[in-house]
This record gives structure tokens, sequence and C-alpha cells, in this order.
């Protein structure tokens, strides 16, 4: 049976900033608790002003994941969190019946005109915590496992994978790495992980004979072992683990396993009930 069992595109999108959406597609919803995936620039930024910064917008539902390859962003909440978060590190931040946040681009990085560039994923929560508490939780690059083996030089994110283990909390079984592969490289896929995609940032790899190009997300066949190999020098991000219960519905930035609670949430952004991120007043309107 093929490793590689569907490959989905990546659309371009325009979000102040380009971006490649992956997830969701009417191919596939999701990819174990993922049902969202964003491939974010490279993008440059006028030095000043704020064009590309994402003002103040909800979120209920789901668990936002940030992710930098180059750049920086800077993160606020309407929890009170002001946190930047540069390449290596993970953002965590747990909507639940909730939380609206911004995301804007540093003035150091505006007048360096350096590129920012990065994965957001959204997370599913369980079926039981769609309604928790807001939260938000920052790791560091240096306290998430990075290490080389034959040659490929891995950044394992969330989960548990290759013998090792993240410190990035989630109520649901998940599995996140970044896996930098020089040209002929080969990297075995981790075991144990219900469900599995590889995305190709760039580069090119070999699934047991089939092409995966950059900027496509492969679905992988799991439970029977298998290698990614390099074609060229690869970024690729693995994502994966096991769904929640329900099916989960999207509308806009709202995540909810009820679509009666997805109109709830459109009314609250609307009447301006949501909590509003400290010291800001611009926000992004209902689409």
């Amino acid at each position: 049976m093929p490793l590689l069992t569907q490959t989905i595109a990546s659309q371009a999108r325009d979000i102040g900033f380009p971006v490649r959406r992956l997830l969701p597609t009417r191919q596939a919803r999701r990819v174990g608790p993922f049902v969202f995936l964003d491939h974010m620039g490279p993008a440059h930024f006028a030095a000043e002003g704020s064009a590309g910064d994402v003002r103040q917008h909800p979120h209920i539902g789901l668990a936002t994941v940030t992710y930098l390859f180059s750049g920086a962003m800077m993160h606020r909440d309407s929890l009170g969190t002001v946190q930047r978060i540069e390449p290596g590190a993970i953002n965590l931040m747990t909507a639940g019946r909730g939380i609206t946040h911004s995301e804007r681009v540093p003035a150091d990085i505006r007048r360096q005109g350096a590129a920012v560039e990065g994965m957001q994923l959204w997370l599913a929560l369980p079926d039981e915590l769609e309604e928790c508490e807001p939260a938000f939780a920052h790791y560091p690059a240096e306290d998430l496992p990075h290490w080389s083996q034959n040659g490929v030089e891995l950044n394992l994110l969330m989960g548990e994978g290759w013998g090792r283990s993240a410190p990035v909390a989630y109520p649901l079984p998940v599995f996140y790495a970044s896996a930098v592969m020089p040209a002929g490289a080969r990297l075995a896929l981790p075991e144990g992980v219900e469900e599995l995609a590889a995305y190709v940032a760039a580069g090119e790899l070999d699934v047991d004979g089939a092409a995966l190009n950059a900027n496509e997300l492969g679905l992988l066949r799991t439970g029977q072992g298998g290698e990614l190999i390099a074609r060229r020098d690869s970024r690729v991000m693995l994502l994966g683990g096991t769904p929640p219960a329900s099916p989960r519905y999207l509308d806009w930035n709202f995540v909810s396993s009820r679509r009666e609670r997805l109109a709830q949430a459109r009314a609250d952004w609307i009447a301006q009930r949501f909590p509003m991120v400290p010291g800001e007043t611009e926000f992004i309107p209902l689409q």
C-alpha cells in the first residue's frame, strides 16, 4: 500500500501579507487534531507604519500554534499577554470560550527589512474542553528538543517522537515537528502517531517513490513505518495525532462541534461582547 495517500496543494491567500493555506480543504478537513494550516510569508514589511499587522480578532474552541522560521512577531491578547515570538519557539494560545488577540510586526524587524516566515496552525480542543478558560503559554526554542540524526536537523515541537518528548502540554495526543533535510538525507517516520502528514515548506521529498513538492501537504499512511528522502535541500513540517471525538465546524475564526455555537460567536463579536486586547482599539470586523 502506498505511503503517500493524498497530496494537497496550497492555496494563496492575503491576510495583509501572503500566506499559503493547506487546511481545511475539500480533500481533508483536518489531520489528527489540526484543523487549520497556514504557511506565512516569507514577507517583508514597510519600515514605517502598520502594514501587515493583524489587528485584534476573536477565537473560540481552538488553540493556535505559531512557529517561525525567520523574523519575529509580537503577540498581544485579551488576557494581557505581551509576547514576542522568534524562530524556533512555540506560542500556544488556547481560546476556549473566547479570546481576542493581535499579531504585529516588531519595529526592529521592519527597520531591518527582515523576512517574516513561519507556520500558524489551529488545534481542535477536546469536546469537554471547547468552553474552557482561555490561556496562553510560550515555550522558548531552547526548551524544545533539538538534535541532528543522519544529517537531519530536528526540532520536536509538540508530542513524542524518535525517543524524545516535547514539554508543550496539550489535552489531545498531538505530534508536531520541524525537519531541515539536506539533499539525499533520510528521515524515518515517527511511530505511534494515529494520523500523520508532511508539509514541504521548501524543497522536494521522495515518499516511497512518489514526489511531494514544495508547498504541498502529503497525507501519510501510518502503522507501516516508512521514511522521507530529500530530493533537494528541504524544510519539512510533520504534524498529526488523534482527532477529537466529534466533527468540527469552522466559521471565520471560530471552531466548534456545534453550529449554533458558531452563530453565537458571530453575534457576540458584532455586539462587541468579546474581551478586548488592553490598549488596542483597532479590530477586524466580522467577515
